[in-house]
């Protein structure tokens, strides 16, 4: 049969095992707000007195007590790898829409002072000109206004530039991120390997581990399997970055595009250091690679910016080239680069035109004879801005697809980041610290190491009676 003093045993295991559970309800309480956290839980399992049962060798003891098996890390699995998809899905999404929107922002678009209106404002020049081809005052406003139109396209090609630039940067830092997460993840994985094989709780550990996870996951969509010993392999596409312990390291390829005008001779390449191999990026840098590539969004806006600069260029001077000015001059063109190159772009398109009584807007010569003075070119090109085929059509063209583009991406990222939401509250759900219950814990674990007191006081009562006054009775 059990022993009296094997009930001290019994007591002293309970007021462990409670003491234990108010250890890890206080470190869910003291971790409620930090990020990435996932609440703890005591596992508590009954002793047996009968360790190994035989047939001469039993005990009529009901137990001996309680022994805390385990603490528990509430994470749900499936759960952990559904938020990193749809991280790295929300990641993208917010990088391609915040792009957009960046790319709207250099056109303006509706606006007064935009470039489609001031294209009509130049139009209008043309034909204030053509009604009055002796006046100098509306050949001043019509240079001007021209001037305007070219310094609003050198601008948006310019702003443009401007943010494949800011972008290329931010590509080059985020890669370097990348490197230093894995690096960590490399390390934890060593960490917890060694604590779990020596019996030892990594919890703390693995929380750390999983906030570079989520990181990876939202810089370049990587994905992550668990092994059995506690390590997790992550993978980038179907590459891997981090083998339990090792890593391999991202780079982008030297040599790589700086500038949008770099694109006509190189490309931006984020590639594996050891294979050199194309990495299948997602998340923010797959999205800033789609931005970046060459045929990417950035460049085929710039191309088509370029074009409407030389429809622009080639429909005015096809016209322009046949009239007369004041002085008598003609075949000059209106529009060409202001800076010597012979190539036409958005960025470098300008006004050759400066002197008033140089404007070629005449069908005949004012100097001939007989003279001839009137408007008619400046009405013919007045007339391009309703060419099917013109600067102005293709313009709007740009801004309507501009525009869709745009609102689909916004669209897309707003659903997916519902989606995200509900993933994250779902893990919250299991994972997250509540302190409501955390306070029922806490009270259910101090009553329990109250009771666990309450029964060693009555065993030592009982002891005392037994040792000190048994058999003093009549004395």
């Amino acid at each position: 049969m059990g022993s009296t003093f094997g009930g001290l045993n019994t007591a002293l295991t309970s007021l462990y095992a409670q003491r234990r559970g108010l250890d890890v309800t206080g470190q869910n309480i003291a971790n409620a707000n930090t990020e990435g956290y996932t609440r703890q839980r005591v596992v508590m399992q009954s002793q047996n007195a009968n360790l190994v049962p035989g047939i001469y060798a039993t005990t009529s003891a009901v137990g001996s007590g309680v022994t805390v098996s385990s603490v528990e890390r509430l994470r749900n699995t499936a759960l952990d790898q559904r938020s990193f998809t749809e991280h790295a899905n929300s990641a993208y999404h917010n990088e391609r829409a915040g792009s957009y929107n960046l790319i709207e922002d250099v056109f303006g678009e509706p606006s007064d002072t935009a470039l489609q209106s001031r294209m009509q404002d130049m139009w209008d020049g043309f034909n204030a000109v053509a009604a009055n081809p002796d006046k100098a005052a509306p050949k001043s406003a019509l240079i001007e206004q021209a001037t305007t139109v070219a310094a609003s396209l050198n601008d948006a090609a310019a702003a443009l530039d401007s943010q494949y630039e800011s972008t290329r940067a931010g590509l080059d830092t985020y890669y370097k991120d990348v490197n230093k997460a894995a690096d960590s993840i490399a390390k934890l994985n060593k960490e917890i390997v060694v604590a779990q094989a020596a019996g030892l709780q990594a919890n703390e550990l693995q929380d750390q581990r999983g906030q570079q996870m989520l990181k990876l996951s939202e810089l370049v969509g990587a994905t992550a399997t668990e092994l059995p010993n506690g390590a997790i392999n992550v993978y980038v596409g179907s590459g891997p970055l981090v083998s339990e312990f090792s890593t391999r390291e991202i780079e982008i390829e030297t040599g790589g595009a700086m500038r949008l005008d770099d694109l006509n001779s190189t490309t931006v390449n984020l590639r594996w250091k050891d294979t050199e191999a194309p990495v299948a990026a997602g998340g923010t840098m797959g999205a800033q690679m789609e931005l970046l590539a060459k045929g990417g969004t950035l460049d085929t806006i710039n191309t088509r910016l370029n074009e409407i600069a030389n429809k622009l260029a080639d429909n005015v001077n096809d016209k322009y080239r046949t009239g007369y000015s004041s002085d008598g001059t003609t075949g000059e063109d209106f529009f060409g680069t202001y800076n010597g190159d012979l190539t036409l772009t958005a960025a470098n398109i300008g006004v050759k035109v400066s002197d008033p009584n140089k404007l070629a807007i005449s069908s005949g010569n004012p100097k001939g004879t007989p003279a001839i003075l009137n408007g008619e070119v400046a009405d013919d090109l007045s007339e391009l801005s309703t060419s099917r085929t013109g600067a102005d059509s293709a313009y709007q063209s740009l801004i309507g697809d501009l525009g869709v583009s745009a609102q689909s991406s916004i669209r897309r990222r707003d659903i997916q980041n519902a989606v995200t939401d509900q993933v994250d509250g779902a893990r919250d759900a299991e994972s997250g610290v509540n302190l409501d219950e955390e306070m029922t814990n806490l009270l259910t674990y101090q009553r329990g190491y109250e009771a666990a007191s309450r029964v060693l006081t009555t065993i030592d009562s009982m002891l005392d009676q037994l040792i000190n006054r048994t058999g003093l009775v009549g004395r």
